[in-house]
């Protein structure tokens, strides 16, 4: 059935590692989105939300449209048989693709003839399988796209590739392009028809676990470009194509799906100098609570990411930046201007272990506490308990916390506990990386998931007044962080 602009469609949004359930309980949320499903990257959805609403996803990365959802396809010895059941994943009747592209259009924000354009290209479609070919001529055609059609493989910025056999569980992501320039004008058709008509595209394909022992990505692309060429007539084009269809065959599923925007939606246009991930500094400002003219404060701002991300979601708030860095305060005001939030945003110079503010002031601290190559991990460990100390001391009773800590940090903050005494609760869970599913992350629950264990929190010896509300495990590039969620339940030192 012709699917209409306004009925609900399938999508699905890729995600970083651990945001899966802050942009399940976003989509949910912003776009009314039902059958949402979480999986490792992915969060599946069906909803009714026009372009424009879903460009305000804020703790995602690349939006599709999604085509097709099966289950894993099975890995046999046979690989013709395997790229016969991939092709499978694209070969549909023309009406489908058409009924695809009118959504996606429609999506996409394309104005003008669609209709016209449909019906000449379901013309077009419809001749293309009318047509009776000698059997020698379809196997020279077939072996004249082969020939033609090139895949360039590209690891993903930021991913190594490593030969799937010594994978050790993680995931290669390969991105097969496929590529050339089809003759367009020898089918006998009316050029003028297929030059408007005919669509360009590139095959996007990521392939992991037992399937890319047997195919590579570029086998895969190459066999579902040759099945798009054959059946609809379209040309491939890598550089600068009409449609991208992205296939992502893993353990868990096989996915087609056709990317939305061109850019990923974690790209910020109102960000000028990039600091912490905006989509991680996303989901920190939502665990903050920040409600209507709450004061918001990040201590160590940097850039200002995190400041930025909140007062673009959280607009009726008022937000203060400190750093004791004149080139990270330079940076912020660039991008505060930049992002037009003067008026929303105040920064000031100033050592988070003595912040000229007075005591109980703020509704919310947010900060990810400096960590990586850039910064000395241990001077940052051993002032910890200071840092911490003025955070709690300018945070007001009932107000939040949130903190992005490294794994190293996580364990300092483990010792200075066991340093007032006792054992930490969670000191254990970071030495075999076992706190990530253990932090399983209902976000839409009470989110009480580092509480586990009956024990007490890792702050609440040294400081009594801040009790824990979660630990969420996170992924920046190749490293794990884990947000942290206190609240301040009584004045320090009670």
């Amino acid at each position: 059935a012709n699917m209409a602009a306004a009925e609900p469609a399938r999508f699905f949004c890729t995600a970083g590692r651990g945001l899966e359930p802050f942009l399940a309980r976003e989509v949910r949320a912003r776009l009314g989105a039902t059958e949402v499903d979480c999986v490792s990257g992915k969060v599946f959805f069906r909803t009714a939300a026009g372009p424009g609403e879903l460009r305000k996803l804020r703790s995602g990365e690349r939006l599709f449209l999604l085509l097709k959802k099966h289950s894993p396809l099975p890995a046999s010895g046979n690989r013709g048989k395997m790229l016969c059941e991939i092709k499978n994943l694209v070969i549909e009747e023309p009406k489908y693709w058409l009924d695809i592209i009118s959504v996606w259009r429609k999506l996409h924000g394309h104005k003008g003839k669609t209709d016209d354009v449909s019906q000449e290209n379901a013309l077009a479609l419809k001749r293309k399988s009318e047509e009776e070919t000698t059997s020698a001529s379809k196997r020279q055609k077939t072996e004249q796209m082969r020939a033609i059609l090139s895949a360039k493989c590209q690891v993903e910025a930021g991913e190594t590739c490593v030969v799937p056999e010594r994978m050790s569980g993680q995931e290669c992501w390969i991105e097969s392009k496929t590529s050339s320039e089809f003759p367009s004008k020898g089918s006998g058709e009316n050029p003028t028809v297929n030059e408007k008509l005919s669509f360009s595209f590139r095959v996007s394909c990521r392939c992991s676990g037992a399937i890319a022992k047997i195919l590579t990505s570029q086998e895969i692309g190459r066999a579902i470009g040759i099945a798009l060429v054959k059946q609809c007539g379209w040309h491939a084009d890598l550089r600068n194509p009409d449609l991208e269809i992205f296939v992502h065959l893993n353990d868990i599923h096989s996915v087609v799906g056709i990317p939305l925007f061109k850019l990923p939606l974690a790209n910020r246009e109102y960000i000028k100098t990039a600091g912490l991930r905006s989509t991680v500094a996303w989901a920190m400002a939502s665990l903050a609570e920040i409600s209507a003219g709450a004061l918001v404060l990040d201590p160590m701002c940097g850039l200002g990411t995190i400041l930025l991300e909140a007062a673009k979601e959280w607009p009726e708030a008022c937000y203060w930046g400190a750093d004791i860095s004149d080139s990270q305060l330079e940076g912020a005001d660039g991008n505060i201007t930049t992002a037009g939030l003067m008026e929303k945003i105040e920064l000031l110079k100033a050592s988070v272990k003595a912040l000229p503010l007075p005591s109980e002031s703020f509704d919310s601290v947010i900060s990810d506490i400096p960590f990586g190559k850039k910064f000395k991990t241990t001077g940052d460990a051993q002032l910890l308990p200071d840092i911490l100390q003025e955070m709690e001391r300018v945070l007001r009773v009932g107000g939040t916390l949130v903190l992005l800590l490294s794994q190293e940090l996580r364990r300092r903050v483990d010792g200075l506990t066991r340093c007032a005494g006792g054992d930490s609760v969670e000191a254990s869970a970071d030495s075999d990386g076992a706190a990530a599913p253990a932090q399983a992350l209902s976000v839409d629950g009470d989110s009480s998931s580092s509480a586990q264990g009956g024990g007490e929190s890792v702050l609440s010896r040294r400081f009594g007044s801040l009790v824990p509300e979660g630990v969420y495990a996170v992924g920046l590039g190749k490293t794990d962080a884990f947000i942290h969620k206190y609240r301040k339940v009584s004045a320090a030192g009670n």
